[in-house]
């Protein structure tokens, strides 16, 4: 009983001085911290205690060791595994986002090419527009043209009257 007792003080101990251990410790590293762990266990039993009870305290430290490696081990897995995911998640990310950009550049050089059709027609037909403008200030300057003329006329003929009365 007093070595059941004895390991389990012993137990507790290795589990405080394991939980201040890192989780990024390299598995060479924990192995010889094992074994340094479990000849202080070896070391700190009395000689009284049976082979048999040693060999399965030793047991249950390896145990307990090998558990606790599995589960670091897992977690560092995990880790990396989310690690890849948020690398994946943001390459899908990123390439979502550059189809959509694509889609959009398309349609604006699809709209650019029909805002460009349009302004060339409409330059095209502004110089039939400008013509026509043309010809209605055209028309205004003859019909301002053919008055200023009516009126010389009607000058001239005015003048050829004083100068008839003036020569008689």
């Amino acid at each position: 009983m007093s070595t059941v007792l004895s390991n389990n003080k012993e137990e507790t101990g290795m589990r405080k001085t394991l939980s201040g251990a890192s989780s990024a410790s390299t598995t060479a590293s924990s192995n010889s911290l094992r074994t340094e762990r479990l000849s202080r266990l070896n070391s700190g039993r009395p000689t009284n205690t049976s082979i048999t009870s040693s060999d399965t305290a030793v047991n249950h430290a390896e145990s307990y060791f090998l558990r606790r490696e599995h589960r670091l081990s897992a977690r560092r897995k995990a880790e990396e595994e989310a690690a890849i995911n948020d690398y994946k998640k943001m390459y899908e990310k990123a390439l979502a986002t550059n189809q959509r950009l694509k889609s959009r550049l398309e349609t604006s050089k699809q709209e650019l090419t029909v805002i460009q059709d349009q302004l060339q027609r409409a330059q095209k037909g502004r110089p039939g527009a400008s013509g026509s403008n043309m010809l209605e200030t055209e028309k205004k300057v003859k019909a301002e043209l053919k008055m200023e003329n009516q009126r010389l006329k009607d000058e001239n003929g005015a003048l050829i009257r004083v100068i008839t009365k003036l020569s008689k």
